[in-house]
């Protein structure tokens, strides 16, 4: 039998395919370097948008967040790669649901939610992607995988709490932020077997310039509210080239790696990173109880990180 009877054309995949992550054991060394790191750069991502909003509107913040990260990665050297007649649908929904909906939804978030809240919040993303994978690619959360999305989703929701009974976590900044994260879930899905075909680098570098289309116009319609001061500016600027060109590089590879649903357990340890930056620059308070919800995030992504079978 011929091996075009055992896979589809390009044209006939479906929009969401399974795909098998490099590494199903433990992580290793490197794949706890990627891990950390992108947990760090996007920690820090909604300290530097809210350092944004202080001189752009939100409009602004998303179009050069995006425009210099595309940028950061356009310059890499990278294999030259040709996106495939069937994948070319899917790059431009990645470029929409990964980057220009999220990164839009985020510092209209912030408006109303601080950033700690807002980084909290973000923590609820492998609930989202391992619901994702269950009902559209039925792969289902066992195990030690079952357990750190229970444990850590706990975490999150003690982090959450303190937050919430002060009231300053309004319900439109949240309700924006999960959006987003819902948006995330589907993402991270949908670019694992995108990065296999393609690698990291390549696949990103193309979602980041479509994307810098897509926001390009509310970019352009509020460019006119924009005071231009060099700090919030050279805040946006490394939120770009950092937090959304080098770090969206980094978790294409780590999604093809570990897979989507484990590479997503990222987001538990941003709150970490977003509370602790959020407690020493912006003044924000933090309970007993979210440091007992900072221990479970911690583990929750422990126990995701160890082998799947």
């Amino acid at each position: 039998m011929s091996n075009a009877a055992h896979s589809s054309p390009p044209a006939q995949r479906k929009l969401f395919e399974q795909s098998a992550a490099q590494n199903d054991g433990s992580f290793t060394e490197q794949d706890w370097g990627l891990f950390i790191a992108v947990a760090a750069i996007w920690g820090s991502s909604f300290l530097f948008i809210d350092i944004g909003l202080d001189a752009f509107p939100p409009g602004v913040i998303t179009l050069i967040r995006v425009a210099s990260g595309a940028l950061a990665l356009a310059v890499l050297p990278k294999r030259h790669v040709t996106i495939e007649a069937g994948d070319r649908a899917r790059l431009v929904v990645l470029s929409v649901i990964w980057v220009a909906i999220p990164f839009t939804l985020f510092p209209i978030a912030e408006q109303y939610i601080n950033s700690s809240v807002t980084g909290l919040l973000n923590g609820a993303t492998p609930i989202f992607a391992a619901s994702v994978a269950a009902i559209l690619l039925r792969q289902r959360a066992t195990g030690p995988l079952l357990a750190g999305i229970v444990v850590g989703f706990v975490g999150i929701v003690l982090i959450s709490l303190p937050s919430i009974s002060d009231g300053s976590n309004e319900t439109r900044g949240v309700v924006l932020v999960l959006a987003a994260t819902v948006c995330y879930g589907f993402a991270i899905n949908l670019s694992a077997p995108l990065q296999a075909r393609y690698g990291s680098l390549p696949l990103m570098s193309r979602t980041l310039a479509l994307a810098t289309i897509w926001t390009l116009p509310y970019g352009l319609w509020q460019i006119d509210d924009a005071s231009w001061e060099l700090g919030p500016l050279v805040a946006v600027l490394v939120l770009g080239v950092f937090g959304t060109g080098i770090a969206f590089a980094i978790m294409g590879s780590l999604v093809g790696r570990v897979g989507s649903t484990r590479a997503s357990f990222i987001t538990y340890l941003i709150p970490v990173v977003s509370l602790t930056l959020g407690v020493t620059f912006r003044g924000d308070t933090v309970a007993p109880l979210a440091i007992i919800g900072i221990a479970c995030v911690i583990g929750g992504a422990l126990l995701a990180s160890r082998a799947r079978r």
